[in-house]
């Protein structure tokens, strides 16, 4: 199952549930976006050709990140990052993924939680803005 959390048309994430499980290569977001995710699912024997990736000079001017959950639950919450305003909060479980492209978000570690992030580096401390919570 796929969930997709959007304001004003702008994707803020995209929840990958444990139970999504269609198969084949489906991606979940566009060629565009800073960072794609997709699942890959294929029966045995299928073979993927070897191939590498060439150099790209490639450009991003925000952020984005993956988290997995690997045990436990994290409450994830969204908020306007120009109002701040609080929009919606989303429950993730053991196995559930999440991709965080725009947006505000903050966490709430609901049961002890193992997680695994990945994002666009480089990443610097500063590039961290803090936003006071309307909830």
């Amino acid at each position: 199952m796929l969930e997709t959390i959007k304001n004003n048309k702008i994707i803020y994430a995209i929840i990958i549930r444990s139970n999504y499980n269609k198969e084949g290569p489906n991606f979940f977001t566009d060629d565009k976006d800073r960072l794609q995710i997709g699942s890959l699912i294929y029966k045995k024997g299928k073979l993927i050709e070897p191939h590498y990736h060439r150099d790209i000079k490639r450009f991003s001017d925000k952020s984005a990140e993956v988290l997995f959950i690997k045990k436990g639950k994290i409450k994830v919450k969204f908020y306007c990052n120009k109002t701040y305003k609080f929009l919606e909060e989303k429950i993730l479980n053991s196995n559930d993924t999440i991709l965080l492209q725009d947006g505000a978000h903050g966490f709430e570690v609901v049961e002890d939680v193992e997680m695994i992030e990945a994002k666009l580096g480089p990443y610097y401390q500063d590039d961290l803005i803090r936003i006071k919570k309307n909830k």
